[in-house]
């Protein structure tokens, strides 16, 4: 891993501080959640095949569990000593543990003891949402019932595929280098990819064999490039907190809602792409209370996704657990809860004339808390400003002006409104 060399003006505690990051990168070296419960693309291909033609078994998989007793010793040991006196005290202390309750999920591959410290990391279905009396079951099931009411049919989508992925990784090299520069990020074809896309901080990967839509073209845009590797790679110019170009597990519901809250910004999203978001979060909650993978299938099915649509939908939820139920890598949970927290947040700064917090949140992979409890050294110049924001971000009043509308419409009863129109 690339990071920056700490800079010799830092000192006492700043110094003290930078040496734990440091130490807490090169513990985490080995801690890799994706490709640890990752799927081999040669399964996947047999059994999209066989359930495409109804032949339901349940897959047969198995982990390689990594050990990682040497890590988890270190990062213990980073949580003692980093304190929470500071605010960057705090944030290591929070960042180790997040890594590892990790190390133990992934030393539990294959088992439901996954189940856990997947809830612990990344929450489950049934949680309150904050500031509401709804959970994420309840947001999940609204925008799905709203999306068929509005007749947004899922295999739509797929008839719109028609942009294969070598073609789509050309013109989104070509639109990265006008961006970023030429080279910094590059953009490949993975046949082994369970995603249809992932980011990194010089990379964006396609899912080889697959075709993608024009809002699949503007999404991984919005989503993986302008968030992902963008705070990716201003994280690595960050010469005090070099994990700061590292999702940590703790950060990944502010990363993955802001990520999705770009897609809403910029256009790049419908309402087919939040039914497929919220599909997850109820096929989570299926599997917590034990469907098994084919339940969990037949129901992606059953809502209108493709075999192949269907088996990687249900194989998210199942990603290091057993198939027959009763556990779940919960992950996808904090898609929804995420967004809604991010814009939240948005909303928040502005109400509070603080847009200069929103940038912020663009300097590396933060959670929301962080924004705000470094925000010291934001000013100190500690950590620096973002070198890239989105270009949705760069239009600072356009992005006012929705956030603005939004704050005000909320404030107006809609049925009173509909009421006093009807009664005209």
């Amino acid at each position: 891993m690339h990071s920056p060399t700490v800079r010799p003006d830092f000192c006492g505690p700043l110094q003290r501080y930078a040496v734990l990051d440091q130490r807490m990168l090169a513990a985490v070296r080995g801690i890799r959640i994706l490709p640890t419960v990752a799927w081999p693309a040669s399964l996947e291909d047999r059994m999209i095949e066989a359930y495409g033609k109804g032949q339901y078994t349940l897959p047969v998989v198995s982990y390689q569990r990594p050990d990682l007793s040497e890590a988890r010793a270190e990062l213990a040991a980073i949580e003692r000593e980093a304190g929470t006196d500071d605010p960057l005290g705090d944030y290591l202390q929070r960042t180790a543990e997040s890594w590892r309750i990790a190390a133990e999920m992934l030393e539990a591959a294959g088992t439901d003891a996954v189940t856990a410290p997947s809830v612990a990391l990344y929450g489950k279905p049934g949680d309150s949402i904050p500031g509401s009396d709804r959970s994420n079951l309840d947001a999940a099931r609204y925008f799905v019932e709203l999306s068929d009411e509005l007749g947004a049919d899922l295999e739509d989508d797929n008839i719109r595929a028609n942009i294969p992925a070598e073609t789509l990784r050309a013109d989104l090299a070509k639109e990265l280098d006008a961006f970023f520069g030429p080279g910094i990020i590059a953009v490949t074809v993975d046949s082994e990819l369970t995603a249809k896309a992932a980011a990194g901080a010089t990379s964006v990967r396609l899912r080889g064999g697959t075709r993608f839509s024009e809002y699949d073209r503007h999404q991984l845009l919005a989503h993986e490039a302008f968030v992902h590797s963008l705070t990716a790679l201003n994280g690595r110019a960050q010469p005090l907190l070099a994990s700061l170009a590292r999702t940590s597990p703790r950060v990944t519901a502010t990363q993955e809602g802001l990520a999705v809250f770009a897609e809403l910004m910029s256009g790049a999203i419908d309402i087919a792409r939040l039914k497929r978001i919220s599909l997850r979060i109820l096929a989570i909650d299926m599997a917590l209370n034990g469907a098994d993978f084919v339940e969990v299938y037949k129901y992606f099915s059953d809502c209108g996704q493709s075999p192949a649509d269907s088996f990687h939908s249900a194989q998210r939820v199942f990603r290091g657990v057993p198939l027959t139920g009763g556990a779940a890598f919960t992950k996808d949970n904090v898609y929804l809860s995420g967004l809604i927290a991010v814009h939240t947040f948005f909303r928040w700064a502005l109400k509070q004339r603080r847009m200069d917090l929103l940038r912020h949140l663009f300097a590396g992979k933060l959670a929301l808390h962080d924004v705000l409890s470094l925000e010291p050294h934001f000013v100190s110049g500690a950590i620096l400003q973002p070198r890239w924001l989105p270009p949705w971000m760069q239009h600072v009043h356009g992005l006012a002006g929705k956030l603005a509308f939004s704050l005000f419409v909320n404030r107006i009863r809609m049925g009173k409104v509909l009421a006093d129109e009807l009664a005209l």
